[in-house]
């Protein structure tokens, strides 16, 4: 899994209907491990009460981090 560039995390922060501050904190520093990143995610969205754009945003953010990773 590799890091987003600021570029790819400004696209995901910038959909409608989604908390652009919790997308750009969560995909900046959620680290290189998926499974890491999903359980966070996961767990976070409870926490906080993201709501369902925000935790799109950030699990397809997850997801391209992870494209051509076997780990996916």
């Amino acid at each position: 899994m590799r890091e987003l560039t600021i570029e790819e995390i400004q696209k995901f922060a910038s959909r409608k209907g989604c908390k652009a501050v919790a997308v750009t904190n969560f995909l900046g520093t959620m680290g290189t491990d998926p499974m890491a990143a999903r359980i966070n995610a996961s767990e976070d969205a409870r926490s906080y009460r993201w709501n369902a754009a925000t935790q799109k945003a950030i699990r397809d953010g997850i997801n391209l981090a992870c494209k051509g990773d076997n780990q996916k």
